[in-house]
């Protein structure tokens, strides 16, 4: 198929920094993969040692679950240009410092130029901001970057779906970003639709 077929909605940028957590990036590569979704992925080198600290998987094989990736400094990319249509970008993990960049707009790499393309062309740009505690600084870029249509969504496990591994945490979160961009892999279990989340004994003890 070539790439100038595939409609603007089946097609996003995945962006992964080197704030920890480049899990939940691989892991929207591996479910988008075979979902109808053209992947365009862009990592930085922060990412790449990180993903030797956190995880046993090889660089070459995270990029080859993107349909296209490319080189941090490739500036004439499609994914810097407005002219390439996509349903917008999803960071993840994103790092404080890529952030503020994208906050300021004085962008530096393909990572940051592609989140400040996604926000000038109105399109949604979604931030899985990993750092805590924050400043006061820390904020006042998230609230810019939300004033100007950005989704600040830092990667907050959900309980309630009583996980049983770190694997179904991750799931479920990614699950619930790409829902930003009605994008649904089958990984989320929705509070009102899965009847037994209720229902389901907590397990363990819960302290008062």
């Amino acid at each position: 198929m070539k790439a100038a077929s595939v409609p603007a909605q089946r097609r996003l940028i995945v962006g992964i920094s080197g704030a920890s957590g480049v899990i939940y990036g691989l892991r929207i590569l591996q479910l988008l993969r075979n979902s109808g979704v053209e992947t365009h992925l862009v990592m930085s080198k922060a990412a790449e040692l990180t993903f030797a600290y956190e995880t046993k998987v090889k660089i070459a094989d995270v990029k080859a679950a993107a349909h296209t990736a490319y080189g941090i400094d490739d500036m004439a990319a499609a994914i810097a240009s407005g002219g390439f249509r996509t349903a917008g970008m999803i960071v993840a993990p994103c790092s404080i410092r890529s952030m503020s960049e994208i906050a300021s707009g004085a962008t530096s790499t393909l990572l940051t130029r592609a989140a400040d393309v996604t926000l000038k062309e109105r399109r949604r740009l979604v931030l899985m901001v990993r750092e805590t505690p924050l400043h006061g600084g820390h904020l006042r870029s998230m609230a810019a970057l939300s004033d100007m249509g950005a989704i600040i969504a830092p990667p907050v496990p959900a309980f309630y779906a009583k996980p049983d591994t770190i694997e179904d945490m991750v799931d479920h979160t990614v699950g619930r970003m790409l829902d930003l961009f009605e994008i649904d892999v089958g990984t989320v279990r929705r509070w009102g639709e899965d009847q037994d989340l209720r229902a389901r004994p907590p397990k363990g003890r819960l302290t008062d």
